[in-house]
């Protein structure tokens, strides 16, 4: 007869310790991993296109963010992005610090079209469906300008 409130009570606090509401620091942690994905990138689908930008553009980015912005086209549409002349991420050996990674769908994992930085504008790039996933990186040193990007649809 015991045994079963025992059960329940180790249960719940298995569940409890995997939602990390036992740890340290999560806290502080989750809060600032919110703010950095309040403060940057979205999920956008107007129908006559748009712009978006690096935070702060024209200024100076600031250093440790992450932006996912992704595109989501009408069925049977895809995407052209256009990236400004007034362009400049952070130069590195094959982009590996400060970047912008452009990907053909909706996900991390979709096929890359390019990884760009440096003071040269990315190409006009074109989806080959209704998505695009774009994600700014700058890591903790030497920020630059950044970037603004437009797009807009075609038909398939």
């Amino acid at each position: 007869m015991l045994a079963k409130p025992f059960l329940k009570v180790v249960a719940s606090l298995i569940i409890f310790h995997l939602s990390g509401a036992t740890k340290k620091g999560t806290e502080k942690q989750t809060t600032s991993e919110t703010q950095k994905s309040v403060q940057c990138g979205t999920w956008t689908k107007h129908a006559e296109g748009g712009i978006f930008t690096s935070p702060n553009y024209p200024s100076k980015y600031p250093p440790d963010r992450e932006c996912i912005y992704i595109i989501e086209a009408a069925p049977r549409q895809c995407i052209e992005l256009y990236f400004d002349e007034k362009y400049s991420i952070e130069p590195s050996w094959e982009c590996k610090f400060d970047h912008i990674e452009v990907r053909d769908g909706p996900f991390g994992f979709s096929p890359i079209i390019g990884r760009f930085c440096g003071q040269q504008n990315p190409p006009v790039i074109k989806s080959s469906g209704r998505f695009l996933w774009i994600k700014f990186f700058a890591d903790g040193e030497l920020e630059s300008m950044g970037f603004s990007a437009r797009y807009n649809f075609t038909p398939e």
